[in-house]
């Protein structure tokens, strides 16, 4: 039990930190030195009183050991990640600048700032909130993006060959970045108690919770996003400092499942535009399967140092600020720019793994490494796909392509990512052996 003089010097300290979530965080951590000073005084020859008193005279003035402490638990905000997404923010507009739609572009233009006005919003609500309260939630999550995708596989919209859109209102949804945000958080507070899943019906019902979401996104069909969440789940399971043995038989369960699933695939989707582009794929010299892979690679050629300006006469596609932007803003503003935009992004997801590293707590970490995974994955698949290095898929340029539903999860994604970073000095540690 602690010394009532423990107590009033810490009482001092912690009315001089401003941030009241660190205060427990820093009276454990005082509490621990001052017990380990008295100790040491009491071998001395210290009656237990004289060694309080002499491990409080030891640690200092309390308001000026508060002060200093104030600086270093308070909540930090990661400058460099948001100058970043600033910048990013703003290439996002050059497609719209250039390119021909239907519409004139003054009309995406204003849809754009209005999305990003509550993308802004999003992240800021995110920012300020402490994560750890959806720790719990994580069935909750889970639930809710099973059921907005079966519900969408009954009642949705088929448009451009898939069923997964929903109507609200006038405005037309794709709810696949809904229900990956969902499964996103719930897998991040799944994993980071996936140790306490030990007796083999648990185990099978991780398995199968994982299984479910791929299923359901074939089943509309979005390949992509099955493809994404793929790489997000596994990326936060590697770090989830599971134990070895639990970790082998998850594995090893999963990759007879996952072989059996391709076959499975492979017999029954032969009629589906993913076997089609597949086959495109694994046919690189067919100039009819390839011709989008081939208009691709004349844009680029031409493309140049310098570009052909951002009002250029090209006959582009359609999709030039959407799943194409990157090639569109190599053509029009040269390979300088493109390389450019290349390190931009990489430096942005560097950053979200460097600062995955400085958090204390697992499930803070767990989020920001999925959240990483799901800006890298689809960054580096839009990148590779127009040289051709991976088949052609739907998939956005996070921030950079046009479309309200992907860019307010990301937000999302972003915000919490944002406030792990917030909140990492003043949280106690959850995670074994940290330093």
């Amino acid at each position: 039990m602690n010394s009532s003089k423990f107590e009033e010097f810490l009482n001092k300290v912690t009315s001089k930190v401003k941030s009241k979530q660190a205060h427990s965080l820093i009276k454990k951590e005082l509490t621990h030195h001052l017990q380990e000073l008295s100790h040491s005084f009491q071998k001395r020859d210290s009656t237990k009183e004289e060694a309080d008193e002499k491990a409080i005279e030891e640690m200092g003035n309390p308001f000026i050991l508060g002060e200093n402490l104030n600086h270093l638990h308070k909540p930090k905000i990661d400058w460099v990640l948001t100058s970043l997404f600033v910048i990013i923010a703003a290439i996002s507009f050059l497609p719209l600048i250039g390119t021909t739609h239907s519409l004139p572009n003054y009309h995406f233009i204003g849809r754009q700032v209005i999305w990003y006005f509550l993308a802004v919003l999003v992240i800021i609500g995110f920012l300020f909130f402490d994560y750890r309260k959806l720790k719990n939630f994580w069935m909750v999550f889970y639930v809710s993006g099973v059921g907005i995708l079966l519900y969408t596989t009954v009642f949705g919209y088929m448009m451009n060959g898939a069923q997964r859109w929903l109507s609200i209102g006038a405005i037309i949804i794709d709810v696949t970045p809904l229900s990956l945000c969902l499964f996103f958080l719930a897998w991040a507070a799944l994993l980071s108690k996936i140790n306490t899943f030990n007796s083999w019906l648990k185990q099978m019902i991780v398995i199968g919770l994982f299984w479910m979401p791929i299923l359901l996104y074939m089943a509309l069909p979005h390949f992509m996003m099955s493809v994404i969440y793929f790489f997000c789940v596994v990326a936060m399971f590697a770090f989830s400092q599971v134990h070895k043995r639990l970790a082998l038989k998850l594995v090893v369960a999963n990759m007879v499942i996952g072989l059996g699933f391709l076959m499975t695939l492979i017999i029954n989707f032969r009629n589906s535009y993913v076997f089609t582009r597949l086959t495109a794929f694994f046919n690189p010299h067919d100039a009819e399967l390839n011709f989008v892979v081939v208009k691709m690679r004349e844009v680029l050629s031409q493309a140049g140092w310098f570009g052909n300006g951002l009002f250029n006469d090209r006959d582009f596609f359609t999709s030039a600020h959407t799943d194409f932007a990157f090639p569109y803003l190599v053509y029009s503003l040269g390979w300088i720019f493109g390389i450019a935009l290349c390190v931009i992004l990489l430096l942005f997801i560097l950053r979200i793994s460097k600062n995955a590293f400085k958090t204390k707590d697992l499930y803070g970490r767990t989020l920001v490494i999925g959240g990483a995974a799901l800006f890298a994955v689809p960054a580096c698949w839009n990148i590779l796909m127009g040289f051709g290095i991976v088949p052609l898929m739907g998939v956005s340029l996070p921030f950079i392509s046009y479309g309200g539903s992907m860019l307010l999860c990301y937000s999302a994604i972003l915000g919490l990512i944002l406030s792990v970073f917030r909140q990492k000095d003043i949280i106690e540690p959850t995670i074994e052996n940290f330093n």
